[in-house]
């Protein structure tokens, strides 16, 4: 006689026309769930008399020593540094780091993402790309009971640690010293709309703006997507041609100010007496070149450390540890490219 199949989660998502992980949530009662779907869900699994698979809980739930850390560039200073603050502290309570790379692109995330569930880390830091609008994907770790820390780039509402900089404070300080050096014309070139820490730098860019009485003119504003040294320089000569442009630009980074001021090097536009210059990251790169590039600078090892401590105690506290989120200061670094006017 054939030996009677034991219902499977895969089994009640197909039968239903759900996801697994909605299955799996449902069964859990989680608030993201509708009362609707969990009721659903709990009577075809009372009815066909659902049993849950304890060894593959348990398996679930035995510790690799392994975590995740999902970062959009590993080529780039700022991730790198907080690369290192992952590994450093990581290691140093015995946890191995599995880096992956998103390339800034949501399907790219998606797929390292599987990776990593599939090879039962214990838990899992991320910055998001610059494309991550949806995090269903990253729920499938909560549902496996891997908890998640989002480092830097963050979505507000998928509810885990986070840990980031204080994004509009430090473009308030930039702006707001411009002003106080005699710019009254300034630019913001920004980053995309549905990234977090974009959005809080413009804040930050436009209540300095308003704390001054001083226009915000839409021809000053530009949305760098990918925000590359390409964009700053094409942005530059777009402001630069205006009949009336700005006299100092802020950068949503280090390397879109690079491109601005190399379109002004080009165009013999001095900087700082004819246009100011300010930018985000703090890269080396800024004190190499002439003159060097004011900024704000970012701590990214800093960042790296408090996410990985926020991970492991999340790791072996579980649920008792709260979902907080921790921001950590930006400093304004001042350097040859803004000078009293």
């Amino acid at each position: 006689m054939a030996e009677k199949h034991q219902l499977t989660l895969k089994d009640i998502a197909r039968e239903l026309g759900l996801a697994v992980s909605t299955v799996s949530r449902a069964l859990k009662s989680h608030p993201d769930i509708s009362d609707e779907t969990i009721k659903l869900v709990k009577d075809y699994a009372k009815e066909h008399h659902y049993v849950p698979n304890l060894l593959a809980v348990n398996f679930r739930k035995s510790k690799t020593f392994n975590i995740g850390l999902v970062i959009p560039e590993l080529v780039h200073q700022f991730f790198s540094t907080i690369i290192s603050g992952v590994l450093q502290e990581a290691n140093d309570k015995g946890y191995n780091v599995l880096i992956c790379q998103s390339n800034e692109k949501l399907s790219d995330e998606k797929k390292v993402a599987q990776a990593l569930l599939n090879s039962r880390v214990d838990g899992v830091i991320i910055s998001l790309s610059n494309e991550t609008e949806d995090y269903s994907h990253l729920k499938e770790f909560l549902d496996a009971e891997i908890p998640v820390v989002q480092v830097d780039k963050i979505i507000e509402g998928f509810d885990t640690p986070k840990v980031v900089v204080n994004d509009y404070s430090g473009a308030y300080q930039a702006v707001d010293y411009l002003i106080g050096q005699g710019y009254q014309k300034v630019a913001h070139l920004r980053g995309r709309l549905i990234v977090q820490h974009s959005n809080e730098r413009h804040r930050g860019y436009a209540e300095a703006m308003e704390q001054h009485k001083l226009p915000i003119k839409e021809d000053y504003i530009r949305i760098c997507d990918l925000q590359t040294e390409k964009e700053g320089y094409t942005y530059a000569r777009e402001m630069m041609n205006l009949p009336e442009p700005p006299d100092a630009i802020f950068c949503v980074t280090d390397l879109v100010a690079l491109g601005v001021m190399e379109y002004l090097r080009e165009k013999n536009i001095k900087v700082p007496e004819e246009v100011g210059v300010i930018g985000f990251s703090n890269w080396q790169l800024g004190e190499i070149i002439r003159p060097t590039l004011s900024t704000v600078h970012q701590p990214g090892f800093e960042l790296g450390v408090k996410a990985t401590e926020l991970l492991l105690d999340k790791i072996n506290n579980g649920s008792s540890s709260p979902n907080i989120k921790v921001v950590l200061d930006a400093d304004l670094i001042i350097r040859d490219s803004v000078r009293k006017l």
